[in-house]
């Protein structure tokens, strides 16, 4: 599993073409370290990754607190069709997405969306996708209904059973909804390509690809390219660290609280 990751490293401080040696060189001698201020400041990597992080938080938020709000209307209120409607939400998970590319680009088109970052974080905001609805619904059901009971008999409204209640005890599930919506924005590299079309309003993902394809230097860059690969990926590690962390005390808090 570290193999890829420390052969990652090892060519972000090698020099052009030495990542081409053979027999390979795992240990850089001398190691390059001018490879990650030559990529901070030879591309606009500040402002890719103050578009990233705009599209990643505007639409981790609404698919965390959209998808919550779903999943406890499906697993405890009691609506017409409520069973059927779960069950429609669940089959768009077997649509691929390819089908719905184009129709989608054309009603944002006419929405005057394209080239802004909306269509990467407003949709998310209405659901926030079945996968999580589905994960988050599940984990609800186990909560016990003598602790929903006991708020109701005190008076407490269903918003104030899901908001002091449910999300308290379902920060583990929570958490894990956190982490993969966060991995998928941030890794996001079809819905950039497709939505945004200036260089001002260019990803992470997307000013990385454009390194690879070396379109704007000319000269092979496979050792920047590592070198980008190696700060993208850091936000990872550390958010996989703190959210580990968070969610062994989620586990802990909700066997207390049980």
């Amino acid at each position: 599993m570290f193999l890829p990751f420390l052969w990652l490293i090892s060519t972000s401080l090698k020099g052009p073409f030495e990542a081409y040696i053979f027999p390979p060189e795992w240990i850089p001698n001398p190691p390059h370290w001018e490879n990650y201020p030559e990529v901070l400041t030879k591309l606009p990597f500040g402002l890719y990754v103050r578009n990233t992080l705009t599209i990643t938080l505007a639409a981790l938020v609404g698919q965390v607190v959209t998808a919550s709000m779903c999943a406890y209307a499906f697993a405890r209120l009691r609506f017409p069709g409520r069973d059927a409607i779960f069950g429609i939400k669940l089959a768009t998970m077997m649509l691929p997405s390819a089908v719905t590319l184009i129709p989608v680009y054309i009603l944002f088109k006419e929405l005057r969306w394209i080239n802004t970052f909306l269509p990467l974080t407003v949709p998310f905001w209405f659901g926030g996708g079945a996968f999580y609805i589905f994960l988050l619904r599940q984990f609800f059901l186990t909560i016990p209904m003598e602790l929903e009971e006991a708020a109701i008999i005190d008076g407490a409204s269903p918003f104030t059973i899901f908001t002091r209640i449910m999300v308290p005890l379902s920060r583990p599930a929570i958490t894990v909804v956190t982490i993969f919506g966060f991995l998928q924005h941030w890794n996001d590299f079809l819905g950039p390509l497709i939505y945004l079309n200036t260089a001002d309003k260019r990803t992470i993902a997307i000013g990385l690809a454009v390194m690879t394809a070396g379109l704007e230097w000319g000269r092979d860059m496979t050792h920047l390219v590592m070198a980008v690969s190696v700060i993208m990926i850091m936000p990872i590690i550390v958010i996989f660290f703190f959210a580990q962390r968070a969610f062994i005390q989620g586990v802990v808090l909700t066997g207390i609280k049980g």
